[in-house]
């Protein structure tokens, strides 16, 4: 019998896991905290700034929001040309592109808002590029036996990238002033460099698009063995498509199940980091900073939430997780509202009540991340990743919104909370998180055990061989 995708995919899939392996997971790992290190810098930046060019709201605005927009096209943008052009090109052209051009920030004349925004378009554009693409090369280079675990890993070194651009505006500001700290944004370049060297191109992606030899080549050197000695198939698939976005479309159910479980996550997200800190002093009565670092707390919650959910799917499958993200984020919401000017004892109820919550909300975006891309065929996971990845952006535009409306406050990027506000606020996140519950809940689908389909036609004939409708949800597996 003449081999096929399936067999060579077999052969790469059983493989042990290489140096060249552990080295593209260390550099894609990098790459992510060093993607949200950039993206966050530009907060102090700007704080900076702010006086010295005499900005007002509205250029502030503009400079903040700037590459949030950029993301939103990038990641749309990205997602179709990493389906069409391959993962590995197109997440090496993000990663050059924004740390090329928040580099430049340090280049720019003093006063130059305009050119400060459009820089950090590009920063967000590139930024989102490379998370659009590196999202299915990581889901699609890792044997299935350790996708679960290994993919939701990802999102936690995003909070290293975090705290290192708060570090570098906290310790070298005053050395080496404003211009210094922008040009750290060109640290990244080293590891673009690195992946353009070590990182392979995904197996699954070539086998796709019918390049054969390229795909034996590089399953040869996993398992060190002369070229030759690979069968590659002999009857072609499907011819790939064209990758438009509409294809994207051909599940309206999944399609709109994923818009709404990330734009209501990060929605809850940054309505969270916006406005904690800022209860919490009202509160208590005491200074903005001081009340921060209460909210410490709930950022280290995060993290190890985080990491749970990067192994929780080993036990509940994905969908499980999504739901318990989901149900049990809405009911500590909905607490944490009801009862922010309670006390615990000596602590305030809110903070007690945000930590356990965020441990559940903020660590079910480790399984968001994976889900969302694994749950479409590969010739459609750099458009589903574009998709999650645009609705992040919205998410990030729509939470200070929904704030500003209502606390009634014209400031759209931090609006300044009231009492008043916070009950309804907390009710408005508390849906958005029965949302994700419900978006998990609905739709049966769950593919975290199961190897990933190359194409649609494999996909709509397993759900022929199933009698599933639309796109099939393959059996749920233990990894071996």
């Amino acid at each position: 019998m003449a081999p096929s995708a399936a067999d060579v995919l077999s052969l790469y899939d059983n493989a042990p896991l290489t140096p060249r392996y552990w080295a593209t997971l260390v550099l894609i790992y990098a790459q992510a905290a060093f993607e949200f290190f950039d993206y966050f810098l530009v907060g102090y930046l700007v704080a900076v700034l702010a006086g010295p060019w005499h900005l007002t709201y509205g250029q502030s605005a503009i400079m903040l929001l700037s590459a949030g927009i950029g993301a939103i096209i990038g990641s749309i943008v990205w997602g179709r040309l990493a389906d069409a052009w391959g993962r590995k090109r197109l997440l090496v052209l993000g990663s050059l592109i924004y740390p090329v051009a928040a580099g430049c920030l340090a280049l720019i004349p003093d006063g130059a808002w305009v050119l400060f925004a459009a820089l950090r378009f590009l920063v967000g554009l590139g930024m989102a590029g490379a998370i659009t693409s590196q999202v299915p090369l990581l889901v699609e280079v890792t044997p299935t036996r350790h996708r679960p675990v290994v993919t939701g890993g990802m999102v936690i070194p995003v909070a290293l990238g975090v705290l290192l651009a708060a570090l570098s505006a906290a310790t070298l500001l005053d050395l080496i002033g404003w211009r210094g700290i922008a040009a750290l944004g060109a640290l990244p370049l080293l590891s673009a460099l690195a992946i353009a060297l070590i990182v392979p191109e995904s197996v699954r992606w070539l086998l796709a698009h019918n390049r054969f030899e390229e795909a034996r080549a590089i399953v040869a050197g996993w398992l060190h063995r002369p070229v030759a000695s690979i069968s590659i198939p002999t009857a072609r698939p499907l011819e790939a498509p064209k990758a438009p976005f509409r294809e994207l479309y051909r599940n309206k159910v999944r399609f709109w199940q994923i818009t709404a479980i990330w734009t209501a996550h990060t929605t809850v997200s940054y309505c969270v980091v916006l406005w904690a800190p800022t209860i919490l002093a009202l509160r208590l009565d005491i200074p903005v900073k001081e009340a921060a670092h209460y909210y410490e707390f709930v950022a280290i919650a995060g993290i190890l939430g985080r990491t749970l959910f990067t192994f929780m799917p080993l036990w509940t499958g994905r969908r499980v997780a999504g739901m318990l993200m989901g149900y049990i984020g809405a009911v500590g919401l909905l607490a944490a509202g009801l009862f922010n000017g309670a006390f615990i004892g000596p602590l305030p109820a809110f903070i007690v009540i945000l930590v356990a919550t965020m441990f559940f909300f903020d660590g079910g975006v480790s399984n968001n991340a994976p889900y969302s891309a694994e749950i479409f065929p590969v010739q459609l996971m750099g458009r589903a990743t574009g998709l999650a990845q645009a609705c992040n952006g919205v998410g990030k535009i729509l939470g200070p919104l929904i704030l500003a409306m209502i606390a009634g406050s014209s400031n759209l990027i931090s609006p300044k909370a009231t009492t008043d506000a916070v009950l309804p606020a907390f009710i408005v996140m508390a849906i958005c998180s029965l949302v994700c519950a419900l978006a998990y809940t609905l739709v049966p689908t769950e593919r975290s055990r199961a190897p990933l389909m190359l194409s649609l036609a494999d996909e709509e004939g397993l759900a022929s061989a199933t009698g599933a409708r639309g796109f099939a949800s393959a059996p749920s597996r233990r990894p071996r």
